[in-house]
């Protein structure tokens, strides 16, 4: 830099700012090193475990507390504290000499577990994840004890062979004949950016150099009404905007088809609008349905549209060969995402993305780091693939899907996929079977049973729409007694699109593996909080 001339600090200098400059008593000095020596200001040992021995305590209270393998289904799924009092129990604030005993670190261990929802219980059916699996769970704890990053070779060779030959297999499993790239991602959401990122950069690359005024006219996406809301947050943290977002009607079933998307497309057109990308997807959020992938892929051909599918859910079927047929089109997308820490129950977070674009993440992406991304290293350099990333910093997570599937083999998680179908099936037929229970839907795709329970004090009464609000108090009521016992943990929700009330939504992972004695517990304790609500407490 012009007129820049560095400035050597002699070592009386570097001395002074390393360890404080000494006041008139000489505190300061012997305060600083005393700190240089590892100790603290009052000069006392700080306790601390011996090595290894806190990682070792840990792992005892994380067997002792079921935090993997089985666990007693007596055991309750949450021992729920309202924030303020957890806030008292956790004594948050800190201090500046720590911790003074074992016990008082064990204490704080205990005190976290103790106080976390039980995802590994077979009654938590709260989200679209489960428990863990215990080979993904050895794959987590990998990672976080070898603690590097995937974005070149030289720094993670382990975790960047293995990404590697994930994505390679899940493009075949997904019916990709021409193969194409990918990446895992922190989530479903940022997966799903990344495919509106390359639609946008394919057809507008300017993009990249220029914003918003790469595009003559505003661009526009489609999405089902049914989809995930991180399509809207990604289009206006992507600067598309909400008005550009148009959802496309969807059937009784929440499934989206070619028709209603043509008509949605043309209509942006002549509005003077830039169509330029379709959001698909499989297995809905609430619904679990999967769209018409072959209509939509049509328009998309027709219309010239870049077609994504959203299989972060419903996207484990293609493990299965009996449910695989789902998925049916969805190989004619330009991307796909899929999250394996969804009903495959590998331990969160763990999302890929793919695209048949080769190069085209890179290109999307690329800012050229020189002090990571040399292209005079003495290795492959394909193998580095950050460059292709939002990110700097990313974790290995296809680690843990590559250990399960080499550990395990495909025959077994096969055989939890399908038995998570089951038991929906099961859960489906009950519903239909008992008094009080009624399917808002009937015939699932995917493993999501959503359905009402109405107490006696709701039936045979005729259906006013005072009678639904009446209903749709039951099932925040219901949730809230599961939660203060703690026995199950069953999401509900309205859906304002459908102008239904609230419903319970059953979602059934792959681990631990449902059985029709668990749905038949689900629906007994349903119908054990809600039996007794009085019509003034619906009122």
């Amino acid at each position: 830099m012009p007129g820049f001339s560095p400035v050597m600090l002699d070592d009386s200098v570097e001395e002074k700012c390393v360890l404080g400059s000494k006041d008139s008593t000489g505190s300061k000095n012997e305060e600083s090193s005393a700190l240089g020596n590892g100790l603290h200001s009052n000069k006392a040992e700080k306790f601390s475990y011996p090595d290894g021995e806190l990682i070792q305590k840990v792992f005892e209270i994380a067997l002792r507390e079921k935090l993997y393998g089985k666990v007693d289904e007596k055991e309750k799924v949450i021992d729920f504290k309202h924030p303020a009092e957890l806030n008292k129990i956790f004594d948050l604030d800190m201090s500046r000499e720590g911790c003074q005993s074992r016990a008082e670190v064990d204490e704080v261990l205990e005190r976290v577990v103790r106080h976390s929802v039980r995802t590994q219980h077979p009654h938590f059916y709260n989200q679209l994840f489960g428990g863990i699996d215990e080979v993904g769970l050895a794959g987590a704890w990998i990672l976080e004890a070898i603690n590097t990053n995937a974005y070149t070779f030289e720094a993670g060779p382990a975790l960047v062979i293995t990404e590697r030959w994930v994505l390679t297999q899940m493009m075949k499993l997904f019916g990709w004949a021409e193969g194409g790239e990918g990446i895992f991602c922190p989530g479903g959401s940022i997966a799903n950016m990344y495919s509106m990122v390359l639609a946008r950069h394919h057809f507008s690359p300017d993009f990249k150099r220029t914003g918003l005024a790469a595009s003559d006219a505003p661009l526009v996406l489609f999405t089902s009404e049914q989809c995930h809301y991180s399509i809207s947050k990604s289009a206006f943290w992507l600067g598309f905007g909400l008005d550009n977002v148009v959802a496309v009607a969807t059937d009784d079933h929440g499934i989206m088809h070619g028709a209603a998307l043509r008509d949605a497309v043309r209509k942006a057109r002549e509005e003077g609008k830039k169509p330029f990308y379709v959001n698909s997807t499989a297995g809905t959020t609430v619904f679990g349905a999967y769209d018409n992938f072959n209509e939509i892929a049509d328009v998309c051909k027709e219309e010239g549209l870049w077609m994504h599918v959203d299989a972060s859910w419903g996207g484990a079927a293609v493990l299965s060969s009996t449910h695989k047929k789902l998925l049916a089109g969805s190989e004619r997308a330009d991307s796909l995402c899929w999250n394996p820490h969804k009903m495959l129950c590998v331990p969160l977070q763990c999302s890929m993305f793919i695209t048949k674009h080769k190069g085209l993440l890179h290109d999307a992406n690329c800012a050229g780091a020189t002090y990571l991304f040399q292209q005079d290293k003495f290795y492959d350099v394909s193998y580095d693939t950050g460059d292709m990333s939002v990110q700097c910093g990313r974790k290995g997570d296809a680690l843990k899907v590559w250990l399960m599937f080499k550990i395990h083999g495909m025959d077994v998680l096969e055989n939890r996929i399908d038995a998570a179908f089951a038991a929906s099936k099961y859960l489906e037929s009950e519903v239909k079977r008992r008094e009080g229970f009624e399917l808002v839907r009937e015939g699932l795709q995917c493993t999501n049973v959503c359905f009402w329970y109405i107490p006696p004090a709701l039936r045979g009464q005729t259906r006013t729409p005072q009678w639904w609000q009446m209903l749709h108090k039951v099932g925040p009521l219901i949730k809230e007694q599961q939660v203060i016992d703690g026995t199950i943990l069953v999401g509900y929700q309205p859906m304002t699109c459908k102008k239904l009330v609230n419903f319970f939504r059953m979602v059934n992972t792959s681990h631990p593996v449902p059985t029709q004695a668990h749905m038949d517990f689900v629906l007994d304790e349903i119908e054990r909080c809600g039996k007794h609500l009085r019509l003034e407490q619906l009122q």
